[in-house]
């Protein structure tokens, strides 16, 4: 879920980009992919447990008010809906969490050579 909270103002700041900066981010979208899932990982082994984002929804009854077309305020009942986030911790396999991350860290550089090598491309393509 909260992959989906970093993309939104990456797909706003990619609206105005230049196109050597989209295509910069494009080259560049595997490897925060990658570090990310990394990050993820080594957090999951150093705590013990992995962290779920689970989403709660309450909905309260309150007073609302408007006005009318003739000048008066008119009260009413409205609900009010309210979401929070919460983190729940998860039972994980720490041998196979590092097993997993092992194998992240494993396709680390052999990514980050391409990368580079897209990122080049990108600036030979679209000088500024």
């Amino acid at each position: 879920m909260r992959s989906i909270f970093l993309l939104i103002p990456a797909l706003a700041l990619t609206a105005c980009a230049t196109p050597r900066e989209s295509c910069i981010y494009d080259a560049n979208r595997q490897l925060n992919s990658l570090r990310s899932q990394i990050s993820t990982a080594q957090g999951n082994i150093d705590r013990g447990f992995a962290l779920f984002e689970q989403i709660g929804t309450v909905v309260t009854e309150k007073t609302c008010q408007e006005l009318t077309p003739e000048g008066d305020i008119r009260s009413f009942d409205c609900d009010e809906t309210q979401t929070s986030q919460t983190s729940v911790p998860v039972a994980i396999d720490v041998a196979e969490e590092r097993a997993k991350l092992k194998n992240l860290l494993q396709q680390l550089a052999p990514l980050q050579r391409a990368t580079n090598e897209a990122v080049q491309r990108c600036i030979m393509i679209h000088p500024e």
